[in-house]
């Protein structure tokens, strides 16, 4: 990192594990964007996560007019405070496919739709859950009368991560995001997809843009931006394809990157 870094037009950020540990966000990271917002880069949230459940602190950031857009649902979905930019909502055939596999896996799974994230089955963790989280419930049926744009599998053991099925075969892919838990998505959904709407909607070429990141959903996000930063902790694979890999959110990894652009207030 250097004083040569070039400075963005947009900057993408990940929530979780990037921004927010434990789903809350670093106080040190709220700061930095608040200071980002005062200049003429535009911030934008790209997360896997379903617009139903973004986090309250990262929701009152945009309500503050600090990020200019959310990407969520791995591209599936992406808006401002004007409305939907863009969505490609799943398919039927695409739906019911994904309950045959994960049916034949035995496995909880969710839909997640713009307003709800909708589960399979319940157990006492998600009874719980779903008490005090109201855009989250119980509806194995809700993706055949509701428009939705992922799947989430939960797993108990790594006998259960679904490595045997051939997701190719029915343009699906399945995207880790944790050691119990994968998003089923269509095969060309990617963060890149909802960036390259959100550059786009913005005119601003991808090459302008800087994205920070952790995971292994955000692999074709770093391959499209500009400069792509892995955080200190990010998967090996993503960390392979970063321009530069910063530190962890507890050492100020975003703060490192920040501080070498040259930015107009």
């Amino acid at each position: 990192m250097n004083n040569k870094t070039p400075t963005p037009k947009i900057i993408f950020f990940d929530i979780d594990d990037t921004l927010s540990r434990n789903g809350i966000i670093a106080a040190h990271n709220q700061a930095t964007l608040e200071a980002l917002a005062q200049t003429d880069i535009k911030l934008v949230i790209s997360t896997g996560r379903s617009k139903a459940i973004l986090p309250a602190d990262i929701l009152a950031l945009f309500e503050a007019d600090v990020f200019d857009a959310i990407i969520c649902m791995n591209g599936q979905y992406s808006f401002n405070k004007d409305g939907m930019i863009s969505h490609y909502p799943l398919t039927a055939t695409q739906t019911n496919k994904i309950v045959m596999l994960c049916q034949k896996s035995e496995l909880i799974h969710k839909f997640d739709s713009a307003t709800h994230i909708a589960w399979s089955h319940e157990n006492e963790r998600l009874r719980e859950y779903n008490a005090i989280t109201p855009n989250s419930i119980l509806d194995p049926d809700y993706h055949k009368a509701n428009t939705v744009y992922q799947c989430s599998v939960f797993f108990n053991n790594q006998e259960e991560k679904m490595q045997d099925v051939d997701f190719t075969q029915d343009d699906l892919k399945l995207v880790h995001w944790h050691h119990i838990g994968a998003d089923i998505l269509p095969a060309e959904a990617s963060k890149a997809r909802g960036i390259i709407d959100l550059c786009l909607h913005y005119n601003i070429d991808a090459k302008d843009c800087m994205a920070f990141g952790d995971g292994l959903n955000d692999l074709e996000m770093f391959d499209l931006v500009g400069y792509a930063v892995a955080m200190g902790d990010a998967k090996p694979e993503l960390i392979a394809r970063a321009d530069f890999v910063t530190g962890t959110i507890e050492e100020h990894g975003i703060q490192a990157v920040v501080k070498h652009l040259h930015m107009d207030q």
